[in-house]
């Protein structure tokens, strides 16, 4: 689709940095002319509208942007818009049980989804928030979606991570370097080693003729799922934004541009790899009708069993949720 056949309106419920860096990199990728950005917080929204619009006129770009605090039935919210994009959440702050974070999120979330199913019925929605695997879920469920259409951003940013590292231990490009991280977002994610090539060059092969040794590519699959907590700790008063935020606009360029991209994405399975009514990450096709498939790989009997671990913890976060969300309506 044409900038000049259709210009959609990209909605951003979060104006935190992973807002801020979404709307500036939609705009320099000409995803849209319409972008908004949502907080609760009055001003941020704005203040981040008007600085990225700043940012477009210095790069020579006409792009609309607006700021709002109110999801409301309006051109400055949520109303009409073809992507939503959801970052908005609570990080976990000192004495805050992993409860407490789960339970405050599923609500924010709750609520978005609620003002999806009301203002914007017909989008494409990627969520970010954390837990993820759990937030994603709640938010198909509450914004009465269909599946296919509301994923989770995790896998393209789990992989790029995994990617980074092999290249810089291999003195390659990351571009070169091609794989897959499934699985829930989480300690237990699962980066494909025997899917993992360097331009066509299998990277058991490597292994094989000592180019990188099996330990050096261990230490590297566990600091991919360690990468969040590292940038966490580098920086100490704040988490990753920018490689997010360009993780999730590929699946938007791919559902927008209808580029039928594989991608590592946090879908819905109904029965694919042996789960069903479950989000997790999987291999999906993304093109105009949002997940077009999810693609079944052949794992290795390792893999296997890493993955349906992880799945496993995506099923135990989910049913931890519900008995949180059921005491809380009893008290």
């Amino acid at each position: 689709m044409s900038s000049k056949q259709f210009n959609p309106k990209i909605a951003l419920v979060g104006s935190g940095q992973i807002g801020g860096m979404l709307a500036l990199l939609a705009g320099l990728k000409k995803l849209s002319n319409n972008i908004v950005l949502l907080d609760v917080i009055d001003g941020v929204p704005q203040g981040k509208a008007l600085d990225t619009a700043q940012a477009f006129a210095c790069e020579g770009l006409t792009c609309k942007t607006c700021g709002s605090a109110d999801l409301s039935a309006s051109s400055e919210g949520l109303k009409d818009a073809d992507v939503v994009i959801v970052t908005a959440g609570f990080p976990r702050k000192p004495g805050m049980s992993r409860d407490e974070l789960l339970l405050k999120n599923a609500s924010v979330i709750g609520n978005v989804g609620l003002a999806v199913k009301s203002q914007c019925p017909g989008a494409f929605v990627v969520c970010i928030t954390n837990p993820l695997d759990a937030m994603v879920a709640k938010l198909q469920e509450t914004s009465g979606l269909p599946a296919k259409r509301v994923v989770g951003m995790a896998g393209i940013l789990d992989t790029s991570r995994f990617r980074t590292f092999l290249g810089e231990a291999l003195g390659v490009s990351p571009r070169d370097v091609h794989s897959m991280v499934l699985g829930g977002h989480g300690d237990a994610m699962v980066p494909l080693v025997e899917c993992t090539s360097i331009a066509g060059i299998p990277l058991q092969k490597l292994i094989e003729t000592n180019v990188i040794s099996q330990s050096k590519v261990d230490e590297i699959v566990q600091r991919t799922r360690l990468g969040g907590g590292e940038i966490v700790d580098l920086l100490k008063t704040g988490s990753a934004f920018i490689a997010p935020a360009s993780s999730a606009l590929q699946m938007v360029e791919s559902y927008l541009r209808d580029e039928k991209r594989l991608l590592p994405c946090c879908a819905q399975m109904q029965g694919e790899y042996g789960f069903k009514n479950l989000y997790g990450g999987v291999p999906v096709i993304i093109g105009k009708e949002g997940v077009e498939k999810i693609v079944q790989i052949p794992f290795s009997k390792n893999s296997t069993e890493e993955f349906n671990a992880s799945m496993k913890k995506c099923q135990d976060l989910m049913a931890e949720l519900k008995r949180i969300e059921s005491e809380a309506q009893k008290n």
